[in-house]
């Protein structure tokens, strides 16, 4: 079967697995090659190779940006802007992210990787917010409050999301077991105006990820996690990537007609179009509300 060569100018690293995390050798020395394969994680059987060669930016999402950071230098060599989502929960006590470094570490991380990129090309996600038998909307806000504080002033946005458990059926029976339960929408409304009574003192910008809920009055926004605003304005000087972008694209909510909204993800996701390059499964945080592994 011939494979088919595509050369992506925003390449996302990754929704599927932790690329930053376990992977950066691997990454790196596929962007020295020029190039990468890459299956499709849903079928296991079309295959593209994915060239670098029009790259203009590359968005990180992870859980420990500690082991990249060391190659991020290659990139200004290459002239590959890039950005970070950067999740950091705070479940230890339940144990819902059996893998992943103290919270202390993932903290001094974060600061770490915000001294050295600017606080503009990281955005901290608290992703997923949980509610279950022990923890309340309360006690829920108590853990991104504890966070905060010791973030402010090392990014300018949080993203949140509230957990799915509806939509993926593999992990109904491990939430039930554990006694975590979708919010409702008065959960919701309860958490939102929570965060945003204590955001009068961080000043983040809160935005929500692919929620069907409007918290607008509450000063919550809907997120594109791809961004083309924020890329355009902390990577005008990108001339690649602001030919692809066009000077005027469509806004988020204007209308299905928007020719750069990725198609490829949720309805209510608003981030533009790009190439994720992760698979399914070869993530190792062990994370016990994730869908895309097995435990």
């Amino acid at each position: 079967m011939a494979q088919n060569k595509i050369a992506p100018v925003i390449i996302s690293a990754s929704r599927s697995t932790d690329i930053p995390a376990f992977y950066p050798e691997w990454l790196f020395e596929r962007i020295k090659k020029g190039h990468l394969e890459w299956t499709n994680p849903y079928n296991k059987k079309n295959k593209q190779i994915i060239s670098f060669e029009k790259t203009g930016v590359i968005i990180f999402w992870t859980k420990n940006a500690k082991p990249v950071m060391k190659y991020l230098k290659e990139l200004d060599k290459k002239k590959i802007d890039f950005y970070f989502q950067y999740t950091l929960n705070d479940y230890e006590k339940e144990g819902l992210e059996s893998n992943v470094p103290t919270l202390e570490d993932r903290i001094k991380t974060f600061q770490n990787l915000s001294d050295m990129i600017g606080k503009d090309r990281i955005i901290w996600r608290f992703d997923p917010l949980i509610i279950s038998n022990e923890i309340k909307p309360e006690q829920m806000l108590e853990k991104v409050r504890q966070i905060a504080e010791k973030l402010n002033g090392y990014t300018k946005k949080l993203v949140i999301s509230f957990i799915d458990i509806k939509k993926y059926k593999k992990i109904t029976g491990r939430m039930a077991e554990l006694g975590i339960m979708e919010f409702t929408p008065a959960q919701m409304e309860e958490t939102a105006g929570l965060l945003q009574r204590e955001n009068e003192k961080w000043e983040f910008e809160i935005a929500s990820c692919a929620e069907a809920f409007g918290l607008e009055k509450y000063g919550i926004k809907h997120n594109k996690c791809i961004d083309d605003g924020l890329m355009r304005r902390i990577f005008g000087n990108n001339k690649g990537l602001m030919d692809f972008l066009g000077s005027e694209q469509p806004g988020l909510f204007e209308g299905a007609g928007n020719p750069f909204k990725d198609k490829g993800q949720r309805k209510e996701c608003g981030c533009v179009v790009s190439k994720d390059i992760g698979q399914y499964m070869p993530c190792r945080h062990g994370c016990k509300y994730c869908y895309a592994n097995h435990f």
